[in-house]
């Protein structure tokens, strides 16, 4: 098997890559009870295996090759090239696109973070801005830019089977924090709760979700 493959044993690059990472998801959602931190451990869990997987060892090629029997004189760290020989431009594809939604999902975890924070120093409901679009931005823009990175730009065994499991832990989570919300605000939370949506904005807001992410209108829709 090639020993030289791109991207590997730069374990350097991978620390600082998760410690980045890491640091930005805990200083936005910054887990309170048992449930935000088992949550968090998911994505941890996430960061930590895509990054050590793209800049340090790359398991999943490896085990690709050992029991799928997959051509070793011509490998590369990327699942895509190795798996569909989509060469350099598809590489470059796949990893402008995956940029794109991470920096998308950024935008909306550090606004939606913005925003409810405001709205509970000014201990009233979000409604407004992203909170417009949908009830759990910040979730929103979580699943958004795990998935550009770790499924569309560098996709990894880990990755790819996290992916699904961190979406479904942080709807359960979702479920549980609007039942306490709901215990605040009760009948404001059900008409908000009923005109928006969870996680996915319905067809046609989605170029306003992009533009709020990076810090767009935010006025408040009126309230019934």
């Amino acid at each position: 098997m090639d020993e030289s493959i791109s991207h590997s044993s730069v374990w350097g690059i991978a620390a600082i890559m998760i410690v980045i990472a890491s640091w930005f998801f805990y200083r936005y959602l910054a887990p309170k009870t048992w449930r935000e931190w088992a949550s968090a451990g998911l994505v941890q869990a996430f960061i930590i295996a895509l990054y050590a997987e793209m800049y340090g060892f790359p398991l999943t090629i490896y085990l690709m090759v050992r029991f799928f029997g997959l051509d070793s004189a011509n490998l590369s760290a990327s699942l895509w090239f190795t798996l569909l020989g989509v060469g350099e431009l598809g590489m470059m594809i796949s990893m402008l696109l995956g940029y794109l939604l991470l920096f998308v999902g950024i935008g909306l975890f550090a606004q939606g973070w913005r925003e409810l924070y405001r709205a509970q120093k000014e201990k009233r409901l979000a409604t407004g801005g992203l909170y417009a679009l949908v009830r759990h931005p910040q979730y929103t823009g979580l699943f958004i830019g795990l998935f550009g990175e770790g499924v569309v730009h560098w996709p990894t065994i880990f990755s790819v089977t996290l992916f699904p499991v961190i979406v479904l832990i942080y709807w359960l989570l979702a479920r549980n924090e609007e039942k306490r919300v709901l215990a605040e605000f009760g009948d404001e939370y059900r008409a908000y709760r009923r005109r928006v949506p969870m996680f996915i904005p319905r067809i046609g807001q989605w170029r306003r979700l992009v533009e709020r992410s990076r810090g767009g209108s935010e006025q408040e829709l009126p309230r019934h």
